[in-house]
């Protein structure tokens, strides 16, 4: 029987590789949750009934509703209604982006709500339109306030990535989970596994933390 040591390196090639593709499934995410958020964050800020409406309905739907059975209606419930196969990566990268704008899109229209009104009245009274003085002088403070949230949503985000197993994605999870099926070392594998997870997040939080005091000066 293999000591745990060599259990544990005979896994980490692999768990790497699902170390990099957990990374690859959150950023990816992450970018099309931000353009959703803010598009979102910016309609629930906006005068209209109707805007305010739709993004309110958005976010409190996906907010509402468990990742898990959003990945599931994608995965399987869309392609069977239109008619195509939708790849179990572009599933669970919509599924995450759809689901992490619904809580960006509130953490947009916190930080912009943030901004004294006084801000947005005097770029006014310079001739700014509404869209340039929101782009030029309202968004660039609220997203200085806004990058702890955004941070921890990276970290909420890329901790769901492990709900992609379901759909057969080889992320760190379901990479842990093939190995485990192989060798039965369970206690070994879900242990590295934990700390490859726990060494991401680290990063990030320091991350966080740096961007936190170099845009606080």
């Amino acid at each position: 029987m293999s000591s745990s040591w060599d259990v544990i390196v005979d896994a980490l090639p692999v768990l790497a590789q699902g170390s990099v593709v957990t990374l690859k499934i959150t950023v990816i995410s992450l970018f099309f949750a931000l353009l959703i958020g803010l598009l979102f964050g910016l309609m629930s800020t906006s005068r209209s009934k109707i805007l305010r409406g739709i993004a309110t309905a958005y976010v409190d739907f996906l907010r509402g509703t468990p990742l898990l059975v959003q990945i599931f209606f994608i995965y399987f419930g869309l392609p069977p209604v239109l008619d195509i196969k939708i790849p179990e990566t572009t599933a669970g990268i919509l599924a995450l982006s759809l689901n992490a704008g619904a809580y960006l899109a509130e953490i947009f229209r916190g930080g912009i709500l943030s901004i004294d009104k006084g801000q947005m009245e005097a770029a006014r009274s310079l001739g700014l339109s509404h869209g340039k003085a929101m782009r030029l002088v309202i968004l660039p403070q609220a997203v200085r306030r806004m990058i702890p949230a955004f941070v921890n949503q990276f970290i909420v985000t890329l901790k769901d990535t492990s709900l992609l197993t379901v759909i057969g994605i080889r992320e760190l999870m379901n990479s842990g989970e093939i190995i485990i099926s192989s060798n039965f070392r369970s206690f070994e594998i879900w242990a590295v596994v934990a700390v490859f997870y726990f060494l991401m997040i680290y990063i990030l939080s320091l991350l966080s933390r740096s961007l936190e005091r170099r845009y606080a000066k």
